[in-house]
């Protein structure tokens, strides 16, 4: 009878008292997260209510594996199946908290200011913290996993012994991996580019949505998605049409008859950036800024809060404004001139074609 009440009461105490704690712990996160509502730190912890529950059943399990009496034939076995269990569960109860710290640090830095490119800095740098205490926990567990095993630990002190000539043959291999890695610290901290900046590379508009340790995903305007590495962001130039403030200035250009009437055009301008929502207000202008033999450039210049914004205006403007020319003002849109050439006075100095397309002889002989 004590062979089998004992295996229950060690492994059902273990289940039983994991659960109860974990209970406990959650009532407590529930109660602290009523009381302080402003503070997401308490309701972001429950997630982490399975690994805690995790280390701690596995816990109990290694502490009292030995006195349920169950397979002593694999006594040492199962111990250091327990072992890894614990810390692999480690790891991720660590990651969790980490990770439940950094949002609710940003949550309330987000409340606090209204900065909008301040805000995107700080989450892509603790974006990128986050990633790399992700990393070096994971690396420091699959470390600890590899020592419960003897013979890696009689391993370690050849590789120790030629760690001179591993080192120069990893970096070497990882170059290209290295200088991503160092390219997205100096992006995380240098301030370079940052999640939600408007961007344009390699001739493609779109918008930071993740950046990592070794590359950056912009989403383009058709929803596209580009992944780059981020050594580019560091040895090529691009355009960040975010940093130093949102509001943008747009430019519309028209390519019109030399009769096209400047002055009216100027008004209507007016009148549509006021009907516009998406315009700020800031600024607007019409001007002729250059002449073809055929035609005027003229460019109408706008403002607006952001890039977005800065795009409906533009359509807005051009749509209108050719809607407006081609009902109101049709001669002032460009056409090709088929009216007969008007001569100059003096005819006797112009070479004309005769009838039969020779040119007609003129002076003596």
């Amino acid at each position: 009878m004590e062979n089998v009440l004992r295996p229950l009461i060690v492994l059902g105490g273990s289940v039983v008292l994991t659960l109860l704690v974990g209970w406990a712990v959650d009532r407590l996160l529930q109660r602290a997260d009523r009381r302080h509502p402003e503070t997401p730190l308490w309701d972001l912890l429950r997630r982490c209510r399975l690994p805690y529950q995790l280390v701690l059943c596995s816990a109990l399990l290694r502490g009292s594996y030995d006195q349920a009496r169950i397979a002593r034939d694999h006594t040492a076995f199962i111990g250091q199946v327990l072992s890894l269990v614990l810390i692999g569960a480690t790891a991720w109860l660590v990651v969790r908290i980490a990770t439940a710290i950094v949002e609710s640090s940003y949550t309330r830095y987000a409340d606090q200011h209204r900065d909008a490119a301040r805000v995107r800095r700080v989450r892509t740098q603790i974006t990128l913290i986050q990633r790399i205490v992700t990393a070096v926990v994971g690396v420091v567990a699959v470390a600890a996993m590899l020592l419960m095993f003897p013979s890696f630990r009689a391993a370690g002190a050849s590789l120790l012994a030629s760690a001179g000539i591993i080192s120069v043959v990893a970096g070497v291999a990882a170059q290209s991996t290295l200088g991503n890695l160092f390219a997205g610290f100096q992006i995380a901290f240098g301030d370079m580019v940052r999640i939600g900046d408007t961007v344009v590379v390699d001739g493609e508009w779109g918008t930071i949505e993740e950046v990592t340790l070794t590359y950056l995903a912009v989403r383009t305007w058709d929803e596209r998605r580009i992944t780059m590495p981020v050594s580019y962001f560091t040895s090529k130039p691009f355009e960040n049409w975010s940093r130093g403030g949102a509001q943008m200035t747009g430019t519309v250009f028209f390519h019109l008859d030399h009769s096209a009437p400047i002055d009216a055009m100027r008004e209507k301008l007016h009148d549509i950036l006021r009907e516009c929502p998406a315009w700020d207000g800031r600024n607007w202008g019409l001007a002729v800024t250059d002449t073809t033999p055929s035609t005027l450039e003229v460019r109408a210049v706008v403002t607006a809060k952001d890039a977005d914004d800065i795009w409906t205006v533009r359509v807005t403007v051009r749509e209108h404004l050719v809607r407006w020319l081609a009902d109101q003002h049709p001669y002032a849109l460009p056409r090709v001139n088929t009216a007969a050439a008007v001569l100059p006075p003096d005819t006797d100095s112009v070479v004309s074609l005769s009838r039969d397309g020779r040119p007609p002889r003129t002076g003596r002989g």
